[in-house]
């Protein structure tokens, strides 16, 4: 199946226990600060907050907690000043890696995401390295044993999808970003459980790995996506799952 897909059902099925140790809610934290001090502290006026408060509640982060995270934003509450940056290489066999974060230091996550890429069979790249092979979409995932192929269809076609196809053992919905809060709406209406509802990129082209190759990409991505100051991890692989 598509690597993005493969790696967001599984970056979601360990997102519970990234929340009991805390990662999750620091990485939900930054990015509801981040939204509210570019888009003010209203998520009805916000969609960027408003997405980021329903990831918080979606793991049962406590009602103050994403308060204050707001007000630190909007300079209510003090708070530690972050900076959004990208980061952009390559992994085992090739495989195009765009990575965003937030950090109070640059100087000190450079190095460090430098240092995850060579421990694992990858390396940095430029800036504007890979970037042109992604695309802004929003990303629904189904799993295959929750709806049939026209359940989604007939919902994604209905809320405006872009497409909606089996990829593996997910039913896969993408949409423009500017529709993603409708078409999931949708979706849900329908009665489908959604295993994962993200703005993502998307890769235009696709770089096939054997299983060896898989494993250390799977590696590396997990590896970046325990880093503390990364928020999203996007890669073009792809791999035949063992059957």
């Amino acid at each position: 199946m598509s690597g993005h897909s493969k790696w967001a059902t599984i970056k979601h099925k360990k997102g519970a226990a990234d929340a009991k140790r805390g990662r999750l809610f620091t990485k939900l934290i930054k990015e509801i600060t981040m939204s509210a001090r570019l888009g003010g502290g209203d998520p009805n006026g916000n969609p960027r907050l408003r997405k980021a408060i329903d990831d918080a509640k979606a793991v049962n982060m406590p009602a103050d907690n994403i308060k204050r995270a707001v007000q630190r934003g909007t300079g209510e509450l003090p708070g530690v000043s972050y900076e959004e940056i990208t980061f952009e290489g390559y992994g085992p066999g090739g495989a195009a890696v765009l990575i965003e974060a937030m950090t109070d230091n640059k100087n000190r996550t450079l190095p460090e995401i430098r240092t995850i890429f060579s421990k694992n069979g990858g390396n940095l790249g430029e800036s504007g390295s890979v970037r042109f092979l992604f695309q802004k979409k929003g990303l629904i995932t189904i799993d295959k044993d929750k709806a049939t192929e026209d359940q989604v269809m007939e919902a994604a076609i209905e809320a405006g999808a872009e497409d909606a196809r089996l990829a593996g053992d997910v039913h896969e919905v993408v949409c423009a970003p500017e529709v993603f809060p409708e078409v999931k709406a949708k979706l849900e209406s329908r009665g489908l459980s959604l295993a994962v509802a993200e703005i993502s990129m998307l890769p235009t082209t696709e770089v096939k790995l054997d299983s060896r190759k898989a494993e250390q990409m799977m590696r590396l991505m997990e590896a970046l996506e325990d880093h503390d100051d990364v928020q999203h991890v996007w890669a073009n692989f792809d791999f035949e799952e063992a059957s």
